[in-house]
């Protein structure tokens, strides 16, 4: 079973948190007379909802207290403060994670100030039923209450599989290393026909899907599906299963499913088949350009490559696609609609057409001369985004599934959230409203809070008003500067609808290997980001917290976060 603390909301819903509670002032003679308790995650019993606590202590020790549980300060005058433990520290609103949390000593300090008893915070107790200072203020502890059989009907949704094709490499050990590395794979476009464009940099894929597969099967595929079947085939590999498909790996295809975003899909396909025959007539247009140029050839053919029946399913929101896509193979392994699923994103969106449509947009980085630092997400010198290709799958299972089978868990697929701008039909609401309702959405889809969140990969594509916009949400819902981001369109440009996927694969990477790989191109950041950006080299994952976010966001306001646990 996943461990994580239970949300809160049972206990705090009807208090009204007021800052800062219970006045504590550091120094004061309670606080040197309270034995300090340590400050650190809580131990496995304690974040897992599903294990039965008692009715809780008779005292309020340090060494017994428990997240989730709750203080209430009932003033002589009418008005009401809480705090609520969350990894082993007390917050005034678990939805503020930049208010100043307290420790274990602090919070009993402040209850033996409150309550007259200085120096015997241990006899405060009996406070189950409440101790009242002289003043007449109540001071009431109620214990995490133990949690009840789950109702809703969810399953529990885990990662078992990576497989990513990015401009790093192909493989998710080349992306991940690429990560860590701060290396860039963002290439000067040689081709003529990219030779009066304004931005002739991309991020590109180096190796040639087509020479990895069956030429037959190669010649039935647009690009972009030749990407999507090799990511879903190295996913599927590492998610233990068998590369033939389902049957051969023991499973009913009808309980499997595929989920793949994308943009375009094979555009680029009918463009090249109205060339043909506009040069040279009817009969030289390709038999085959129809069923290659839909969006849906991504996750058909994967399908049809793994033999999975149960559905294959095809989401188009812009640069949100890939995220999108994920949430949904989540809610539907959730709901009992399917045991697995192969999720995430495809794009090959490097033509000439494709290209000069973003030029005019002056939505391009134009720094031909320098292509290894043209992306810089959130820098004070950003002036664009730069394309790329490739795709990210990952291998979702119920959790029951995957522990059946012996398999290896990355993390927790704990939740999504999505939301629309209703703005503008490309430029993204400078508010930031509609970002941060998503962000929101995904932490409460998850059964968390703001306080749980650990880390964020950001979208951030290097766009002037795109990033600032994206930071003024993550401000408003997690704080200034208190969890640490990453944007990684340095590495290898804006993927389009496989960003989501392939941004999703080094989230989970994340999280499973506890360290974030830093941003690069941000020499200087944009001082009105105001947030707490890892630049220069990886960092270590905070201990505090167990959720990460994967961010994307696509013209005409589509938002779509990703919500991931990691296991403990």
């Amino acid at each position: 079973m996943i461990k994580r603390p239970g949300r809160v909301d049972h206990l705090v819903r009807k208090q009204k948190a007021i800052t800062p509670p219970m006045h504590l002032e550091p120094g004061s003679p309670a606080a040197q007379h309270t034995e300090a308790a340590p400050s650190t995650a809580p131990a496995a019993s304690d974040a897992n909802p599903s294990v039965p606590v008692s009715a809780g202590p008779s005292t309020l020790d340090g060494a017994r207290l428990r997240d989730g549980d709750l203080v209430l300060v009932t003033r002589h005058d009418g008005s009401v403060e809480s705090r609520v433990r969350r990894w082993g520290v007390w917050h005034a609103d678990v939805e503020q994670p930049g208010d100043r949390a307290w420790s274990d000593a602090e919070l009993l300090a402040a209850i033996a100030d409150l309550a007259g008893a200085v120096g015997k915070v241990g006899e405060i107790g009996q406070i189950g039923q409440g101790a009242r200072s002289e003043r007449g203020d109540q001071v009431r502890y109620i214990p995490r209450q133990a949690a009840a059989a789950s109702t809703s009907g969810r399953r529990r949704v885990v990662v078992t599989g990576l497989g990513a094709i990015t401009p790093l490499g192909y493989g998710v050990p080349e992306l991940w290393h690429g990560l860590l590395e701060g290396r860039c794979a963002i290439r000067e476009l040689t081709d003529e026909e990219f030779a009066d464009h304004p931005a002739r940099i991309a991020g590109t894929v180096e190796t040639d899907p087509a020479e990895l597969l069956p030429r037959v099967q190669a010649r039935r595929m647009n690009r972009s599906a030749q990407f999507a079947v090799l990511a879903a085939r190295e996913a599927w590999q590492d998610a233990g299963f068998d590369p033939a498909g389902t049957a051969q790996s023991g499973l009913d295809p009808e309980r499997v499913g595929v989920s793949v975003g994308t943009i375009i899909g094979g555009t680029p396909v009918m463009i090249e088949g109205d060339r043909k025959l506009r040069e040279k007539g009817l009969r030289a247009v390709p038999a085959l350009t129809a069923p290659m140029t839909v969006p849906s050839q991504a996750s058909s053919q994967i399908s049809l490559d793994l033999h999975i029946t149960g559905e294959a399913r095809t989401v188009v929101s812009a640069c949100a696609s890939g995220t999108e896509a994920i949430g949904a193979a989540i809610d539907r392994i959730r709901h009992g609609y399917l045991d697995v699923a192969v999720a995430g994103g495809a794009e090959a969106v490097i033509t000439p057409a494709v290209m000069a449509s973003f030029s005019s947009m002056r939505a391009l980085s134009t720094r031909n001369d320098e292509p290894g630092r043209a992306s810089r997400p959130f820098a004070a010198d950003r002036d664009g985004f730069v394309n790329g290709e490739g795709a990210g799958l990952l291998v979702l299972e119920s959790e029951e599934h995957a522990r059946a089978r012996g398999a290896r868990i990355y993390c927790e697929a704990a939740g999504s959230g999505l939301s629309a701008d209703a703005h503008h039909i490309a430029a993204p609401d400078p508010t930031g409203s509609g970002v941060a309702s998503a962000v929101r959405r995904a932490i409460r889809d998850a059964g968390a809070h703001a306080v749980d969140v650990v880390h964020v990969n950001a979208h951030a594509t290097a766009t002037v008003e795109g990033d600032l916009a994206e930071a003024k949400a993550l401000r408003a819902v997690l704080g200034e500067g208190s969890v640490p981001v990453t944007a990684l369109k340095g590495n290898f440009g804006h993927l389009q609808g496989a960003a989501g996927g392939v941004e999703a694969v080094a989230t989970v990477l994340t999280l499973h290997h506890g360290v974030i790989p830093p941003t690069i191109g941000c020499d200087t950041l944009d001082e009105a980001i105001a947030l707490d950006v890892v630049t220069s080299a990886p960092r270590p994952l905070p201990a505090r917290g167990d959720l990460a976010l994967s961010n994307s966001f696509g013209f005409g306001g589509h938002n779509a976060v990703l919500a991931l646990r990691r296991c403990a």
